[in-house]
């Protein structure tokens, strides 16, 4: 996979506003820590996470994905009106139907000939639409396009403390150790071709992209009959294996990541900077540590941050930018990994 004529022009991103510490949620489940004689401080020290953010009750997915649309468009200086695709790419969605990158683009007023849609792909979801606007940019069909998504976390992470308060057994603990890291955010990515970039900068070159769709029960998100006593109701729920995850989602990352510098022709001692999909301090130095990247070019949001999903790598990146981590010229790696398995890895030179 490789690219000639796209650049990412802009990035705009919202965080959630309400701060959740670890040490809150392990507040409200006190009951299922003293039957399993589990000291405080088991998530943090587990996962890494400090803390993560929410939205307010009631928020949109939709309005955060606008706010960060509005502010990808407004660093860029471009007029909605150039944009000709519209790709929501979250794992949170508001409908079955139509797809929520229908507001969106209705909200900004995006070229009415512009192509809208959603793509859903686990946490890959935003660098995959990133692939997909890059293709028709690359074939000339459009100019422009805008990659969205806003994710969050409050809901899942209710519904997953009331189901641990009433199952407080060690093997579910387990499986809902992955959930209690989620948090919140919203960002979005701005791509052009060079005709209409100004600075020229953050080149996307390509990428290489492996599967392993044998291990699709490691990690799952969807709905399930809420019990006979609410027939015909559905309540949500989040399953994770996180050690066979951990296992069998480092195998997949040394394969693609191995794809990825044979693609792009790059040696791993040239790359000057990644950026992890944000699950974890464990997962975040496995992976490193198999691909021969010292853990000093990572730059990581997660401790603060949590895991925001298909958000997390791409308002990581950006960040990253604002603060001067990644410079101009520097060679980029985004290493995203989603439920599934799979893996995308894409290069930049910044």
């Amino acid at each position: 996979m490789k690219y000639q004529n796209v650049y990412v022009e802009a990035f705009g991103y919202e965080v959630a506003p309400v701060v959740v510490s670890s040490a809150e949620l392990e507040e409200r489940l006190a009951p299922v820590y003293e039957k399993l004689y589990l000291n405080v401080g088991q998530l943090e020290a587990l996962t890494g996470i400090v803390e993560r953010r929410w939205w307010e009750e009631g928020h949109r997915v939709s309005d955060g994905a606008i706010v960060a649309a509005s502010r990808a468009l407004e660093a860029a200086d471009m007029p909605a009106d150039r944009i000709e695709a519209v790709v929501y790419g979250g794992v949170c969605r508001e409908n079955y139907e139509p797809a929520t990158a229908c507001r969106v683009a209705a909200e900004l007023s995006v070229s009415p000939g512009a192509i809208v849609h959603d793509v859903g792909n686990a946490c890959l979801g935003v660098i995959d639409g990133m692939i997909d606007v890059a293709n028709r940019i690359e074939l000339g069909q459009i100019r422009a396009g805008l990659v969205v998504a806003c994710e969050t976390a409050r809901e899942i992470n209710e519904v997953m403390i009331a189901r641990m308060l009433q199952n407080p057994t060690m093997d579910f603990f387990k499986q809902a150790l992955a959930t209690l890291t989620g948090g919140s955010g919203a960002v979005a990515v701005l791509l052009t071709d060079a005709s209409l970039s100004r600075s020229k900068r953050r080149r996307l070159l390509g990428g290489a992209m492996k599967s392993a769709p044998q291990h699709h029960e490691l990690c799952r998100w969807g709905v399930e009959a809420a019990g006979s006593e609410f027939p015909g109701l559905l309540r949500a729920f989040t399953a994770t294996d996180s050690a066979a995850v951990l296992s069998h989602g480092v195998e997949l990352g040394v394969k693609t990541w191995q794809a990825f510098l044979g693609s792009l022709g790059w040696i791993k001692d040239r790359v000057d900077r990644v950026i992890c999909h944000q699950v974890g301090g464990s997962h975040r130095d496995a992976i490193l540590q198999s691909i021969g990247v010292p853990v000093e070019k990572d730059f990581s949001t997660f401790a603060y941050l949590g895991n925001m999903g298909t958000v997390a790598l791409p308002l990581t990146a950006a960040i990253a930018e604002d603060r001067g981590v990644i410079k101009p010229g520097d060679r980029t790696a985004f290493l995203g990994i989603g439920s599934g398995l799979n893996c995308l890895m894409l290069g930049l030179e910044w």
